[in-house]
């Protein structure tokens, strides 16, 4: 499995989301950065491809018996192994192929990795994430490998997640209010969504659309987002 960065050969629709993620800073990303001192290393894989209709994004949607961000549609990913390597080097790309691999059944020999981002910080979970960002050149079947990790694999077209009828803003219980997407009977929110509305935004691929549309989450998703909290408290 390479860890490797390949930036060259993409197709030329994908040329503004590697600019953007060249150039990104971690401010611009997100308010939550990296602590100082601690924060589990972890990385997720951004995948696009080329589907039926058109460039569009993998996403998973995690077992709703998972530990920490349960049910949430996300990219697929997870925390370093230490065969994975440093996580100041090699380390992230490594571990967000072998994740993808695990949870999705993708081949990663398949996969180019032509950028990452800047590590961003989950307070709920205290992951440090660095989204990896790759181009399916060749692709394989995908499904859920274990039922107990994920719930689903699914492509979204970058022309749902860019149409203004999709987008909107979310309200978490806890007051936090962030971008979300409803696409493909979900709806994705979280970290998944700021980096999606974030590399939309500054690769140029962002359309206009109402930002003072205001979502609720779910009565399941509040319930699995209050166990998740709970259950940081408590292994503290």
């Amino acid at each position: 499995m390479t860890a490797r960065i390949e930036r060259d050969d993409l197709p030329d629709w994908l040329l503004p989301v590697r600019a953007a993620a060249e150039a990104a800073r971690p401010e611009q990303l997100s308010r939550f950065l990296p602590p100082a001192a601690g924060g589990r290393p972890s990385a997720v894989l951004m995948l696009f491809g080329d589907g039926p209709s058109g460039p569009d994004l993998l996403l998973i949607e995690r077992a709703r018996s998972l530990r920490a961000h349960a049910g949430q549609p996300s990219f697929p990913g997870g925390a370093l192994d230490p065969e994975d390597g440093d996580p100041a080097g090699p380390g992230p790309v490594a571990a967000a192929l072998r994740e993808a691999r695990e949870e999705t059944g993708l081949d990663p020999a398949g996969v180019q990795v032509f950028a990452t981002l800047p590590a961003l910080y989950i307070p709920v979970s205290g992951f440090v994430v660095t989204t990896v960002l790759g181009w399916w050149r060749r692709e394989t079947p995908v499904a859920p490998v274990d039922p107990a990790e994920t719930g689903a694999v699914f492509r979204v077209p970058l022309s749902e997640l860019t149409d203004p009828a999709n987008r909107a803003r979310l309200r978490h219980p806890s007051g936090h209010v962030g971008p979300a997407f409803a696409v493909a009977d979900r709806l994705v929110w979280g970290f998944t969504a700021g980096v999606i509305d974030r590399v939309l935004h500054f690769s140029g691929l962002e359309r206009p659309w109402d930002a003072g549309r205001t979502l609720e989450l779910s009565e399941e998703a509040v319930g699995l987002s209050r166990r998740d909290r709970d259950r940081d408290r408590s292994a503290r």
